[in-house]
């Protein structure tokens, strides 16, 4: 397990703990059939970028959308002139032109039907319940200890 958690660190960390990783959750159906929504896409920032690349980017600033991120197939263009971007089911290019600094890092590992099960564990409901278990689990594994004792000293006293 901690060899596990050792290659994840290196590997896989996300970008906001100093990783190369990105994680990025499909919210539509533009990738179908190659990435369907809801799948976990694990993007990894790399030297270059090339035609036929499925890369994340991010809508450029100055354009309303701008800081959403996009998962699309590069179909032409250049990290200085922007990339020319399309979803694998769309017949039309995208509107914005990301440059080299707009991409996040090409899609290396696609885990599909992910997000569901992560909407999910992060609801309300389902932390609240762990939260519960948690707790009482610690309460209980004060208690029982004690309640051991007191039944092992009362063992003794009736034996002696």
């Amino acid at each position: 397990m901690l060899a596990l958690l050792g290659g994840w660190f290196v590997a896989l960390r996300p970008v906001v703990l100093g990783g190369p990783a990105s994680y990025v959750l499909v919210g539509g159906q533009s990738m179908e059939p190659t990435i369907h929504q809801g799948s976990l896409v694990v993007a990894m920032a790399a030297d270059r970028y090339q035609r036929g690349d499925v890369v994340v980017y991010r809508v450029p600033d100055g354009d309303p959308a701008a800081g959403r991120q996009v998962i699309h197939r590069i179909v032409g263009g250049s990290v200085e002139s922007g990339f020319v971007m399309q979803g694998d089911g769309t017949t039309w290019t995208d509107i914005w032109h990301p440059a080299g600094g707009d991409v996040i890092g090409k899609a290396m590992v696609v885990i599909p039907s992910l997000a569901d099960a992560i909407v999910l564990l992060r609801s309300p409901i389902v932390v609240a319940s762990i939260m519960a278990a948690l707790a009482a689990y610690a309460v209980l594994s004060l208690v029982a200890p004690r309640a051991q004792r007191e039944e092992a000293q009362g063992t003794a006293r009736l034996a002696s």
